[in-house]
């Protein structure tokens, strides 16, 4: 059976322009970054992106090099595409990244030209896509001109194959020179993508939020949970089957420290008083301020569901933001 989207899909969703630009994004975006790939169950997943895209969720983020393997989460959403979003193409924000590894040899990471828009090449053919929405320098790279790495992005728009760009994982000073470059171009950035969270402040020590307000750019937050450290799934320990007992995850057991689960235990009582868990309190806490919006990665349609509650309470009194800020400053 084809797929519908709902017809009320825009009802409850709240939208927020990013930055000074015509483009509004939903506060709820969902990243294929784990739980799309080669590897994965492919009927689970089209069931989640179904589910996203039915409560208004319109900005799908990928990259390059998600999975695993690398590659396949936009063989993936190419698929999804082609089989069910094809008649809603101009009702999606799809993004895509490149500067990870991605293929053997000198030109196959980075910043480079070469890298960048033969990358962008393949992303296209693997989501069988003529243009996406937003492409993104994934990260800074030490050792290219960062001219040469904007002139890749200013290339992607002049040759149609991207309508906007970002940067993700930028310093503030460096995205303050990136931005500079780009508007020499008749650029104008439109988006940042840092990580964010509770546990993850660099942003606001750099004041890398004062810098996009001042070059009129949004912002989409990654790993705003922490990478689970921010839900109830490490208050009584770390779980067998979790990232933190997995030598090869990202998220390392000592990152799982006594002090950070005790703080997450005070936060989660701060949740519980509003009636809500506590990943909906940190997802809420990212989304306090000028975050355009919060990147969600899930496994389970349970998980999305949860996270879209949000939508429901939204504010935080100033009382529980000093509240949050004292545990988290302690």
């Amino acid at each position: 059976m084809s797929y519908l989207a709902e017809e009320n899909r825009y009802d409850k969703m709240i939208y927020r322009r990013c930055g000074r630009s015509g483009i509004k994004l939903p506060i709820i975006s969902l990243g294929l970054w784990h739980n799309f790939g080669g590897v994965d169950i492919f009927g689970k997943g089209r069931e989640i992106v179904h589910k996203a895209f039915d409560a208004g969720i319109t900005h799908f983020d990928l990259a390059n090099n998600y999975g695993p393997p690398p590659g396949s989460a936009e063989e993936f959403f190419g698929q999804i595409l082609t089989k069910d979003f094809k008649s809603y193409r101009d009702e999606l924000i799809i993004s895509t990244k490149a500067g990870y590894l991605m293929w053997p040899g000198p030109y196959g990471e980075w910043g480079s030209k070469k890298y960048l828009l033969a990358s962008l090449d393949q992303s296209l053919k693997r989501m069988g896509l003529e243009y996406v929405d937003i492409f993104y320098s994934h990260r800074p790279d030490p050792d290219t001109p960062m001219e040469e790495t904007m002139e890749a992005l200013y290339q992607a728009i002049k040759q149609g194959k991207a309508l906007y760009v970002g940067l993700s994982n930028y310093s503030a000073s460096e995205t303050k020179e990136a931005t500079r470059i780009l508007k020499e171009m008749g650029v104008r950035c439109l988006i940042h993508q840092p990580k964010y969270s509770m546990f993850v402040r660099w942003t606001e020590e750099e004041k890398l939020f004062d810098v996009l307000d001042e070059e009129g750019m949004g912002s989409i937050a990654f790993s705003p949970l922490a990478q689970g450290l921010l839900t109830d799934r490490y208050l009584k320990g770390i779980p067998e089957d979790s990232r933190a007992a997995k030598s090869h995850g990202f998220l390392q057991e000592d990152e799982v420290s006594p002090a950070r689960i005790g703080k997450a235990k005070q936060l989660n009582e701060i949740a519980a008083n509003r009636g809500q868990t506590l990943a909906q309190l940190a997802l809420i806490w990212v989304l306090r301020n000028t975050v355009t919006s919060v990147l969600i990665g899930v496994s389970k349609l349970e998980q999305l569901y949860a996270n879209l509650e949000i939508i429901n309470n939204i504010d935080l009194s100033s009382d529980e933001l000093e509240g949050i800020e004292k545990i988290l400053s302690d």
